[in-house]
């Protein structure tokens, strides 16, 4: 059994037991109800609570949550009474009710009563549906204050009780509202703030003392008339604002934003913007428009360095600025921002400095400017340059970001033989440009002039030029003289006691003399090996005076590319099918321009020259292909290639001209020909093999044959001519004599086949499109066969016959199907 199943029935049996029965309803209503007519009101909160679930017994009645009940659609009474059940649920408390509810029709006014009365209300104006009620916020009273009544006409026929509900009444704020039960009357009982409620919404009720209601509920609003009890306020606290100085009047600065809580688009909420103050308390800056509160630029010149922020205290005034509005007073900072309105200047107009000669990347002298825009901005920045004394660029100047002086260091060294002081000027920048006040005058740059003492230091020797750049050609030989390298004292501008080396751990490709400075090569210099980088090679020269002194200078040796290379063919192995595709032939060479292509192709044996022929492709490759129909087989052929700078590469193109259609057909395997190279296929080996066995078969036949000895009849050696012609029939045919048949011609003077030797006759018989009768008379071998040639010419043998004796000398030996559809006719 399930766990539940207990508790489920004991929750249906309290469920159960608790459903009662609460005090039963009676309404008095028309025998005749029209649909969506209100019956009456039930108080359901006098018997439950607080229902969930509301629901009717009689589904021509709908109850809703405040216990109105309604008719859902039209229905008569049939019977003076009807009854029907309001059921009521609390499920959170499993709590079942019930309400009984009875309707009684209600008894009939005398007709000629009703009539009158029915005509006075006709003319009554309706007092169910007052307009809305209004109140005062904040209002004084006396309390309670009347301030609006509710009637129902249907109070002139019955007895009528008036009642209401919603916030105000009975629910927050409650007890702030309550109708007289009898008059209508409704009442306030205290203040209200229109913030918090702008109006009220409530349900007025009108029933007869059975609790019948001739009225549908009424929505009744009261509204709470504003009174501007709120000072408007500032959205924050301090406004803070920038604006560019030296900006034009009416630049927007910014805008001030004010509320107030009291009913909008009244004047309780019309504001007002003005400046109260400013400070610094000169010349007004900015100006605020009243009605938006934006604030812009007034004045036409501001200086940041003379103010650099303004201060406004702003007012705020509603009832549309006039004297007797509530007002608020905020504060609003303006931050004037820089702009470079101002050149920096130098604190000194001439400086002096001393530095040794040759010295690299030394700091010289160190400058100092004053700009009086903002520290730290791009305006106040400083960019320094040399404007004149530096055409050899040996000088440079840069900004200190912390000091933001200039530092003036050397960049190349300097040679007091060359000069002995330098004057430079300096000029300084801004890093921002310039924006300048209206009407303000163009600035001017400032500059200075440092002038610069070179001391003389003992210098060591100075190779002229520092680099020295040598061509040398490919491959040259051993120990030739490329060049020469020498250095000077700058003190006395000679080469007298100067002797060269090369530091070791270099290219060892050239030497150079200690004394003289020449330069030799000590090897054969290649340009493509590994410590050749793009040809050249760069080697670092030491000169050393008498006093010890060194100076270094560079040699770039440089090799200009030679024809060292022979060009060669890539591939050399070729298979040439029966198509005779002419076979690409590419060369490569490892030299440069103008030493490798165009290339010219040659084939160097006559014998096979007159068999092969080579044509162009390109610069780099040529077509080699049979000159005419050469047998098949291997053919080893020498070409020679040579290039654009006349060296000659000899090489060997194997061809493997086979009869294939595609190369894999070949796999290497020819016919050896005799001379030629050229050898025998496979195919070919196995055609005549099969040639010998076949022939092998048909003597062994003809040679049973013969024993038989069934032929005896001799051929008769008559060179008369025969023709053949072609026939559908099987049967014997009959000897036509027609001067339309073309003769054989005797083969004697053709040169064709026919001849009798002892007891072999030969005949030879060909059909017009190629085929072969053969025959075997006694023990000899016959063979008679017709060609045809060029022209519908057919050659006989020199031999007659009528049809019965050749039927007779084949039919015996190849049967019907040899001569089906032939005859033989004689000639004569």
């Amino acid at each position: 059994m399930d766990p539940a199943t207990p508790r489920l029935v004991l929750g249906l049996l309290v469920l159960s037991l608790c459903c009662e029965a609460c005090k039963k309803v009676i309404f008095h209503v028309p025998s005749e109800l029209e649909a969506d007519k209100l019956v009456g009101r039930v108080d359901l909160k006098e018997c439950l609570q607080s229902a969930d679930f509301i629901s009717s017994s009689d589904g021509n009645f709908k109850v809703l949550e405040d216990g109105s009940v309604y008719t859902t659609s039209a229905l008569s009474l049939s019977a003076e009474k009807k009854t029907f059940t309001i059921l009521l649920k609390d499920i959170q408390e499993q709590v079942e009710k019930k309400i009984h509810v009875d309707l009684m029709e209600e008894e009939q006014k005398t007709p000629n009563t009703r009539h009158a009365r029915d005509t006075v209300l006709k003319r009554t104006k309706r007092r169910w549906g007052p307009i809305p009620s209004v109140m005062i916020e904040n209002s004084l009273g006396p309390f309670p204050l009347q301030i609006q009544q509710v009637q129902s006409d249907t109070a002139q026929n019955y007895t009528i009780y008036y009642s209401a509900t919603g916030p105000g009444i009975d629910q927050d704020p409650r007890g702030l509202f309550y109708i007289e039960r009898e008059t209508g009357n409704i009442f306030a009982t205290r203040a209200v703030d229109r913030e918090q409620y702008p109006s009220f919404q409530i349900i007025c009720f009108a029933t007869t003392p059975d609790g019948y209601s001739p009225e549908v509920p009424l929505v009744h609003t009261i509204r709470i008339e504003d009174d501007n009890d709120n000072a408007p306020y500032f959205t924050q606290d301090l406004f803070e604002f920038c604006v560019p100085e030296n900006s034009r009047p009416g630049v927007v600065v910014g805008k001030v934003i004010a509320e107030d809580r009291d009913e909008p688009y009244t004047l309780h909420t019309t504001l007002k913007y003005r400046i109260v103050s400013q400070t610094p308390p000169i010349t007004p800056a900015f100006s605020l428009h009243g009605d938006t509160g934006v604030i812009s630029v007034l004045l036409p010149q501001l200086d940041r360095e003379l103010v650099p922020s303004y201060t406004l205290l702003v007012e705020v005034r509603d009832m549309a600025g006039q004297p007797f509005g509530l007002c608020t007073t905020g504060t609003v900072v303006i931050k004037i921002e820089d702009t470079n309105d101002n050149a920096p200047t130098f604190k000194q107009l001439q400086y002096e400095t001393r530095v040794e000669e040759n010295r690299v990347n030394v700091e010289v002298l160190r400058i100092s400017v004053v700009d009086l825009d903002e520290p730290g901005s791009p305006g106040s920045g400083a960019v320094y340059e040399i404007i004149r004394g530096n055409d050899d660029q040996a000088f440079e100047i840069t900004t200190d970001k912390n000091t933001n002086e200039g530092i003036l260091c050397v960049a190349k060294g300097l040679d007091y033989e060359a000069a002995k002081q330098r004057i430079l000027v300096i000029g300084v920048n801004n890093e921002a440009p310039y924006l300048l006040a209206p009407h303000s005058q163009q600035l001017s740059q400032s500059t200075c002039s440092v002038t610069v003492h070179v001391l003389d230091v003992d210098e060591g020797p100075v190779f002229k030029p520092c680099l020295l750049r040598l061509d040398v050609k490919e491959c040259e030989n051993i120990g030739t003289a490329i060049g020469r390298f020498v250095a000077e004292d700058p003190e006395t501008g000679n080469s007298e006691g100067i002797r060269y080396r090369i530091p070791p751990g270099q290219c060892n490709w050239i030497n150079i003399d200690d004394k003289s400075g020449e330069i030799r090569t000590v090897r054969v210099l290649d340009r493509d090996i590994a410590e050749m980088r793009r040809g050249q090679c760069n080697v670092t020269v030491l000169a050393i005076d008498r006093n010890g002194k060194t100076g270094t200078g560079t040699i770039q040796v440089c090799i200009v590319p030679g024809n060292k290379n022979f060009p060669r063919i890539t591939q050399t192995d070729y298979i040439m099918c029966r198509d005779r595709k002419p076979i690409c032939l590419t060369a490569q060479d490892g030299d440069e321009a103008p030493y490798s292509a165009p290339f010219e192709y040659r084939i160097n044996d006559r014998r096979l020259a007159s068999m092969w022929k080579l044509t162009p492709h390109d610069d780099n490759s040529w077509y080699l292909s049979p000159k005419s129909d050469i047998p098949y087989g291997i053919y080893e052929i020498p070409v020679s290639v040579i290039d654009n700078g006349g060296k000659i590469g000899e090489n060997i193109v194997r061809v493997n001209l086979c009869d294939c259609v595609t190369p894999s057909e070949c796999d290497g395997r020819t016919r050896q020909l005799t001379g030629g190279n050229v050898t025998l296929g496979l195919w070919a080996i196995l055609a005549m093999i099969l040639g010998s066995l076949l022939l092998l078969l048909i003597l062994i036949t003809i040679c049973g044959c013969c024993g038989a000895g069934v032929m005896h009849r001799q051929v008769t050696d008559d060179c008369a001519n025969h023709n053949l012609i072609i026939s559908n029939t099987e049967a014997p045919g009959e000897e036509v004599m027609d001067h339309n048949i073309i003769p054989l011609q005797n083969t004697c003077d053709q040169g064709g086949y026919g001849v009798k030797t002892g007891e072999q006759q030969t005949f030879e018989m060909v059909k017009g499109r190629g085929h072969t009768l053969e025959s075997v008379k006694g023990g000899g071998h016959q063979t008679l066969g017709s060609v045809k040639e060029g022209g519908g010419q057919t050659m006989m043998d020199t031999c007659r016959y009528s049809y019965s004796e050749w039927h007779n000398f084949t039919h015996p030996r190849l049967g019907e199907e040899s001569i089906r559809g032939h005859t033989v006719i004689k000639n004569n």
